[in-house]
């Protein structure tokens, strides 16, 4: 499914975080460059003041709701919301934050 969202003509958009995340797995310069180059055609989307305070309230709401996961997984989402965006993910954590917002989780 990851594949198909990849090959379609969707614009995809990565968040400064993400891209920090998926290239701070990497143990050579070799992968480091090669993930870079393939990363490069996806733009960053802009975060701003209101981006971290929504985080810090979905957060803030969704522990009030037994809803746990990490500061950069709000933000995520909150970006997602923010730029009225899909989230294309693997991660079950957005489909239960997803559930507090109006987060849209792809794959569904």
């Amino acid at each position: 499914m990851f594949r198909a969202h990849l090959e379609s003509n969707n614009r995809l958009f990565l968040i400064g975080n993400v891209l920090q995340e998926l290239l701070d797995g990497l143990r050579s310069p070799k992968q480091l460059d090669r993930l870079v180059q393939l990363l490069e055609p996806f733009p960053l989307l802009e975060l701003d003041r209101s981006t971290y305070m929504a985080a810090a309230k979905l957060r803030t709401t969704c522990r009030t709701r037994g809803v746990l996961a990490g500061p950069i997984d709000f933000l995520i989402a909150a970006a997602c919301c923010q730029h009225g965006y899909p989230l294309l993910t693997a991660d079950q954590d957005f489909s239960r934050i997803a559930k507090h917002c109006d987060l849209v989780v792809l794959p569904e």
